[in-house]
């Protein structure tokens, strides 16, 4: 996609510090980290969306993100990582090219992802999973 930023920095036309690359994947340093070594998983094709990227190519976003994770933890002496991946303008996506941020993780990093917890009523959990399961399809079987 030619207005993509992420499309032009895997074609070379933006410079990015590349971690690491391979056939489906590309991995770079994020130029606005949570924290210092932050880093970011794309998939090589434009995906806009999560839903569509491949098998083969959003696991190998999770086993690279991952591994990164780890390697940030004993390289920068972090305690944990997070992997998150927005979905969407609502999830808090703002480059529309489907990415896996890899966010090393210190236990005095005053950062937080202020999650909020609800609660559901009597059986409203059941009846939420059996909607869901209804529309739930695996591998674009429709």
């Amino acid at each position: 996609m030619s207005s993509c930023i992420f499309c032009k920095i895997i074609a070379g036309e933006i410079p990015s510090v590349k971690i690491y690359e391979d056939d489906l994947v590309y991995a770079f340093m994020d130029i606005a980290p949570i924290n210092l070594g932050h880093i970011l998983v794309i998939p090589k094709e434009h995906h806009e969306s999560a839903s569509s990227i491949p098998e083969a190519t959003a696991g190998r976003m999770m086993k690279v993100g991952s591994r990164l994770g780890i390697a940030l933890k004993r390289a920068l002496d972090y305690d944990a990582y997070n992997l998150h991946l927005a979905d969407g303008k609502a999830a808090g996506q703002v480059v529309m090219h489907a990415h896996l941020h890899v966010v090393p993780r210190g236990v005095d990093d005053d950062f937080r992802w202020n999650w909020r917890q609800l609660a559901y009523a009597d059986g409203e959990a059941a009846a939420m999973a059996e909607k869901v399961l209804a529309k739930f399809k695996l591998n674009d079987q429709e």
